[in-house]
């Protein structure tokens, strides 16, 4: 933390705070829909895991015979206002993120707009339930069900106020949660004594939800096991966040890999595409040879030369301490409340 920025976090705070007070009594209007919204959001800039647990809700949703749309910002497209997307829509047109997910999920319906009650009231019609991709700070409106993401490894109540710190409001929005979630654990089990301690830490009331999550990776966009990677040499190219764990995961499976960072949801420019085609070319030639990028960044690097040889690796969320189920029904549980009220 820079200390020097902190009286900038005040104003900063303060600026905030009076705009969060005018929402909570009314004097700033909040718009409501007559269809389930499942929020999931955090309060810290960078990424905390908002596409694999948006992707976890479709799943789950789908699988339970709902119709399921994602409205999204699209952030760092290069259009404006409303964009219904298609299976021929570009990450420049809707955004890295929601470019992904129609690639994933091509029969749901993925939208964005920067204004979501515009955006929501353009897809109303289309789906039994809505996900607010990163809305946490959209006041104006009115989620029926709000999902809290913090990481596990810098949780809010670890961190300051922008520009001192990450976060994008004060810690007291967490009172808006009904879920809270601390993602990315590397362990597999979250202790009792951790859960009562971040409980506590995290400024917990009665009627909120809390929840550990992990993440796993799946099989190469190729087909291959992570184990498989042991007989080639791979080039690692990641724009996001935190490419910590995605390296400390490959470098368990391959003895060469060279790594190319860039920052989160970033464009590629053709200098920066041929580093990444030469760096792939100078590997050794004693193993077959690979470039990985994430999901997310696939959807940008298709000019590449050695296209052929790009493959991305999928993230998925793992609920901890036996809570799947309970976490799936609360969802579930809205939906069908909200259908039969």
């Amino acid at each position: 933390m820079n200390y020097l920025l902190i009286p900038f976090a005040w104003i900063y705070d303060f600026i905030t705070s009076i705009r969060n007070m005018m929402y909570d009594h009314g004097l700033l209007k909040q718009q409501s829909f007559n269809k389930p919204l499942i929020c999931i959001g955090n309060l810290a800039v960078g990424g905390s895991g908002k596409t694999p647990h948006t992707e976890y809700l479709i799943n789950l949703l789908s699988k339970n015979e709902y119709k399921v749309a994602v409205l999204s910002r699209g952030y760092k497209r290069k259009t404006k206002g409303f964009v219904l997307a298609t299976d021929q829509s570009t990450a420049q047109e809707i955004g890295d993120e929601p470019s992904q997910i129609k690639k994933k999920f091509p029969n749901i319906v993925i939208a964005v707009d920067e204004d979501r009650c515009d955006g929501v009231s353009k897809i109303i019609d289309m789906a039994d339930v809505i996900l607010l991709d990163d809305a946490f700070q959209h006041r104006s409106i009115k989620a029926g069900l709000n999902i809290l993401l913090t990481d596990y490894n810098k949780p809010y109540y670890k961190d300051y106020l922008m520009p001192a710190g990450r976060l994008r409001e004060n810690q007291s929005g967490k009172k808006r949660a009904d879920i809270i979630i601390m993602t990315k654990c590397r362990q597999e089990q979250i202790s009792a004594d951790d859960v009562n301690y971040n409980s506590i830490k995290l400024g917990l009331s009665e009627n909120q939800q809390l929840f550990f999550t992990g993440i796993k990776y799946g099989k190469l966009s190729n087909g291959l096991d992570l184990k498989d990677l042991a007989d080639y040499n791979i080039v690692l190219v990641t724009g996001i966040a935190n490419p910590k764990p995605l390296e400390e995961e490959l470098s368990k499976h391959v003895t060469m890999m060279k790594t190319i960072r860039f920052s989160d949801h970033h464009n590629f420019t053709d200098s920066e595409l041929k580093k990444i085609d030469d760096t792939f070319e100078n590997l050794p030639s004693d193993k077959k040879r690979l470039i990985i990028t994430t999901e997310k960044d696939f959807t940008r690097l298709g000019n590449l030369s050695n296209i052929d040889y790009l493959c991305s690796i999928p993230i998925e969320v793992n609920i901890l301490n036996d809570d799947k189920s309970k976490f799936d029904n609360l969802i579930l549980d809205y939906c069908k409340q909200y259908k039969k009220n």
